[in-house]
């Protein structure tokens, strides 16, 4: 791994977006500089090849197994494992642990950056990040109740009614987003079991508004049909998997601007579940069938309508991190172009959460092809280098 002081020299085809693309930038103290730099330091590395913004993954959970939350050593190997895929920036859709910790460098950290006055660092943008893992935008914990999600990895709430003032705490807790989920299977039911909304809808309403007034944005986690008119009603941002959209109810998500996060990777599984389900649960089992039949068409349909799509692993728990050119291979499978997904995976996904990309003066977070993956989406699995926070990572 290189230094923060070490200066790296990137040439090719570096694509800052859809419009923009140049071909020199350098990173040094940690930041990128577009063509060449006034001082023209001498490279400590040259790299080339085509360069991206960091990707992005929307539904990531660091920090969980299968049973729940995990200690810090396979948090780290997962971060690990997510920045040698390239992605860079991980929007945490919900964990059990407090992850604070996972964001920046501990105390007394060396920098190890050079002291050269011919050379000066950039100002710091605040507190050191780690360069051991991706950014980390935390959505707090999961919201669910108690026997209507996945045991261990929600905080579950008894009454339906503290729903409001946990989302504000939540958007205390969290770095601008709260995550709520709107549906699970109530096996209470028996045979008649099925996906069911788990909030009234006025209490839903009532949640993401005091989420809202605490300046964060809400994602929530929906399967049903049933689910989606209430958080549409209620004014919700984001939509995870999204999988029972009506046509209708897409038009009315891409006129509200609200962005779908399709998860195809996990959507696969619905066919195996529906299997585990059947003989106990076949309403439940022919819907996540049904769901899983037409979840291309689903992603099509969205993307048609105009509504935002962003990628999601849904690593954590039953998905291993790393995932992340999986998650965009299915993306084009679905029928985007693979241009479409780089643009939906790095400076769209990027722009939408509040983070930059490739610019002057912005955090060296970027990852090097060796070829265009915007012509071969199979490219985005074969990184050649990746840059997190100014430091070449180790291959």
């Amino acid at each position: 791994m290189t230094s923060a002081g070490d200066v790296i020299a990137l040439s090719g085809t570096i694509v800052a977006d859809g419009e923009r693309e140049y071909g020199r930038a350098w990173v040094r103290d940690g930041r990128l500089t577009l063509g060449e730099p006034g001082s023209s330091p001498t490279a400590d590395v040259t790299i080339s090849g085509w360069v991206l913004p960091g990707l992005v993954d929307l539904h990531c959970h660091l920090g969980l197994g299968p049973d729940g939350a995990v200690d810090e050593a396979t948090t780290l190997a997962q971060a690990a494992t997510d920045l040698a895929a390239g992605t860079l920036l991980v929007r945490d859709a919900g964990s059990p642990i407090d992850s604070r910790w996972l964001q920046h460098a501990p105390a007394g950290t060396p920098s190890r950056a050079r002291d050269s006055a011919a050379q000066p660092p950039l100002p710091a943008a605040g507190p050191r990040p780690r360069v051991d893992a991706p950014e980390l935008i935390r959505a707090g914990h999961h919201l669910a109740r108690p026997k209507r999600y996945l045991r261990h990895y929600a905080t579950e709430l008894d009454d339906v009614a503290d729903l409001p003032a946990a989302m504000a705490e939540q958007a205390a807790f969290g770095d601008g987003w709260v995550k709520i989920v709107g549906d699970w299977i109530d096996r209470a039911r028996g045979v008649e079991s099925d996906l069911e909304p788990l909030w009234p809808a006025d209490v839903v309403a009532s949640g993401v508004a005091a989420a809202h007034g605490a300046g964060a944005r809400v994602t929530v986690h929906t399967f049903a049909t049933e689910t989606i008119d209430p958080m549409l009603d209620a004014g919700v941002d984001c939509l995870e998997h999204g999988t029972g959209l009506t046509q209708a109810q897409i038009e009315r998500a891409a006129a509200a601007g609200v962005a779908v996060v399709p998860t195809l990777l996990q959507i696969d599984r619905f066919a195996s579940i529906a299997a585990q389900g059947e003989a106990k649960y076949p309403r439940y089992a022919a819907r996540m069938r049904a769901m899983h039949a037409r979840r291309y068409a689903q992603v099509r349909d969205l993307h048609d309508a105009g509504v935002r799509l962003f990628l999601g692993t849904d690593a954590g728990g039953t998905i291993g991190h790393g995932r992340i050119a999986d998650e965009a291979a299915e993306l084009v499978r679905a029928g985007l172009t693979a241009a479409q997904v780089v643009a939906a995976a790095s400076w769209l996904a990027r722009d939408y959460l509040g983070r930059p990309g490739i610019a002057d003066g912005a955090p060296a977070d970027v990852v090097v092809y060796p070829a265009d993956p915007r012509e071969d989406i199979a490219v985005l699995a074969h990184p050649s280098a990746v840059i997190r926070a100014g430091h070449l990572l180790p291959r």
